[in-house]
C-alpha cells in the first residue's frame, strides 16, 4: 500500500469517527476489518479486543433473521444480498441488549471485486423512549390505541389494568383481525413490565425446524447451519412480556418446554445442556377453540390450563356494530396522516353499505376496504364507486336471495345503484357521455358497474 492510500485510509477512518452511526467493515473471511468509534461506545469494546476476530452473530445480531439460513452476514457474503432498515437488538459487552436500525451493503476494490461487506448500525435507544414517553404522556391511557364504543370490549379493557399488575398467563381467543395482539400490547403498557421489552412471536409463520431455535435458542452446531450459539426470544424477553401469536401451531416437542418454561421458568437451548432461567410474562393468542384443540389431541391439556388462567375472548366485528364508525373515523384520521390526504366524510350510500358488511376479516379488513378508497377517492369524500368492487358485487347478489325483493321488505344500496344506472342508460338511449353526466360518475366507473351487475341494453328498469 502506497503512502497516498495510507493516507486516504486514515482520513476515511477519521471521517467515520466524527458520525454517530455504527459502521463495521466485515472481510469474506467474516473477520472484522474496521469498526468505528461510535460502534465501540455502542458494543463497549476496544477497538484491539474486536479487530480481526470472526464477526459472531451472539455479538452483533439478535433477531429473527438471524437464524440458520436467513442470517443476514451468511446471506449478505453468499448471495450479495442487502439489507435495508431491519429492526433488531444487539447485545454490548455488559449484555445489555441495544435497539437498533440496521443497514448492510457490498464492498468492492477498484477492480469490482466482491471483498466484503458494511454494516451500519444506528441506535433506536432514544428514539424507543421517546415514543414510550409521550405515548405515556398523551391520551392513550387505560384503552391505549383501542377504539371502541361496544359494551362488550370496554368491559374486557376495563379489567385490563388489574390484568396487567398480576403476573398470571393470559390466553386470547378471537378470529383473525379483532386486535388480540393490540390487547396483549396494552396488558404489558400497563403493567410493571412496561420498561422492558415486548417481544411478539407469530408461531404459525414459523417453519417446524425453525420454531424451537426461535423461541428458545440453539447452540453451536446443533444442527446444519447453526454456526454460533444464538439466544432464542423467550431470553430476549426476559423481565419484560413474550406474545405467542396462534399458539395452537406449536409443535408438540416445542410445547412441552413452553410447559416448562411455565412452570420452572428455565430450559435448555437447542442442543445445549446449560439451564437457563427467565423471568417473562406470557400472553397466547389463538383464533382456534384450543379447548376443542386440546380434546382432538392436537394441544396438551396441560399446557392449555397453564395458559388458560386468565382467558380474554374478543368479540368480532359483526357482533360490535357499534365501533365501524368509531373505527372508520380513526383509520380516516389516520390515512390522512400516512398519505397526505385530507379526506373528509364518506357520503351516505357508502357509510351505509360499509355499516351493513359482515366484515369476515373484522377490524384489519374494515382498514383495508379503507385504505382502497383513499388510493381512490381524489378528492375530500369517499364514495360508492371508491370501495372494493366485491363490496358491491356482494351486496347486490344478496339483494337477488329469494326473500330480499319483496314488496316493502329492505333493498340493498347495490340494487339501487344498479336500477339507477339502467334507468339512466335507458332515458338517454345508452349513450354513456349522457348517463355518466345524469349519474354524477366517471365512464370507467360506469363501465366497471356494468361489468359487476352483468348489465346490458337487454336488461330492463323495474
Amino acid at each position: 500500500m502506497t503512502q497516498t492510500d495510507q493516507k486516504t485510509r486514515c482520513e476515511e477512518a477519521m471521517l467515520l469517527d466524527c458520525i454517530g452511526d455504527g459502521v463495521v467493515t466485515i472481510g469474506l473471511d467474516m473477520t472484522i476489518r474496521y469498526i468505528n468509534r461510535a460502534m465501540r461506545e455502542l458494543l463497549g469494546y476496544k477497538e484491539d479486543e474486536l479487530l480481526g476476530r470472526p464477526l459472531g452473530c451472539h455479538l452483533l445480531v439478535q433477531g429473527t433473521i438471524c437464524s440458520t439460513q436467513d442470517c443476514i452476514l451468511e446471506r449478505a457474503i453468499r448471495n450479495r444480498e442487502k439489507v435495508r432498515n431491519f429492526e433488531t437488538t444487539i447485545q454490548n459487552k455488559d449484555g445489555r441488549k441495544i435497539p437498533v436500525s440496521l443497514n448492510t451493503d457490498l464492498l468492492r476494490d477498484a477492480a469490482g471485486n466482491f471483498t466484503g461487506i458494511v454494516e451500519i448500525y444506528r441506535d433506536l435507544s432514544q428514539i424507543n423512549e421517546l415514543k414510550a414517553k409521550l405515548e405515556r404522556q398523551g391520551n392513550i391511557g387505560a384503552r391505549g390505541p383501542i377504539v371502541t364504543r361496544s359494551k362488550s370490549l370496554e368491559g374486557i379493557l376495563d379489567l385490563l389494568p388489574q390484568v396487567a399488575n398480576s403476573k398470571a398467563t393470559v390466553l386470547i381467543e378471537g378470529e383473525s383481525g379483532t386486535g388480540k395482539e393490540l390487547i396483549a400490547r396494552q396488558i404489558h403498557r400497563l403493567s410493571p413490565r412496561r420498561d422492558q421489552p415486548f417481544v411478539a412471536v407469530n408461531c404459525a409463520a414459523l417453519a417446524e425446524g425453525v420454531l424451537e431455535s426461535e423461541l428458545f435458542g440453539h447452540v453451536k452446531g446443533a444442527f446444519t447451519g447453526a454456526i454460533t450459539d444464538r439466544m432464542g426470544r423467550f431470553e430476549m424477553a426476559n423481565r419484560g412480556t413474550i406474545f405467542l401469536d396462534e399458539i395452537a401451531e406449536i409443535t408438540p416437542m416445542a410445547q412441552a418446554k413452553l410447559l416448562r418454561v411455565l412452570q420452572e421458568s428455565e430450559f435448555e437451548r437447542v442442543g445445549g445442556n446449560k439451564t437457563i432461567k427467565v423471568d417473562v410474562r406470557v400472553v397466547a393468542a389463538t383464533n382456534k377453540n384450543l379447548a376443542m384443540t386440546v380434546e382432538e389431541g392436537r394441544f396438551r391439556g396441560d399446557l392449555y390450563y397453564r395458559l388458560n388462567v386468565f382467558p380474554i375472548r374478543v368479540p368480532p366485528l359483526r357482533d360490535r356494530k357499534e365501533d365501524v364508525l368509531p373505527l372508520i373515523e380513526h383509520s380516516i384520521a389516520r390515512l390522512n396522516r400516512t398519505m397526505g390526504k385530507n379526506v373528509r366524510d364518506l357520503d351516505g350510500p357508502a357509510l351505509k353499505l360499509l355499516e351493513a358488511h359482515r366484515y369476515p376479516g373484522n377490524v384489519r379488513e374494515l382498514e383495508n376496504i379503507l385504505e382502497h378508497a383513499f388510493i381512490r377517492c381524489p378528492d375530500h369524500t369517499i364514495r360508492l364507486e371508491h370501495l372494493p368492487e366485491h363490496l358491491l358485487a356482494e351486496s347486490y347478489h344478496n339483494s337477488q336471495e329469494p326473500g330480499t325483493g319483496k314488496p316493502g321488505g329492505p333493498t340493498s344500496l347495490a340494487a339501487l345503484e344498479q336500477r339507477a344506472i339502467v334507468q339512466a342508460l335507458e332515458q338517454t338511449e345508452w349513450d354513456y357521455r349522457l348517463a355518466c353526466k345524469n349519474l354524477g360518475m366517471s365512464r370507467s366507473t360506469l363501465l366497471r358497474r356494468l361489468k359487476t351487475y352483468n348489465l346490458s341494453k337487454k336488461t330492463k328498469s323495474k
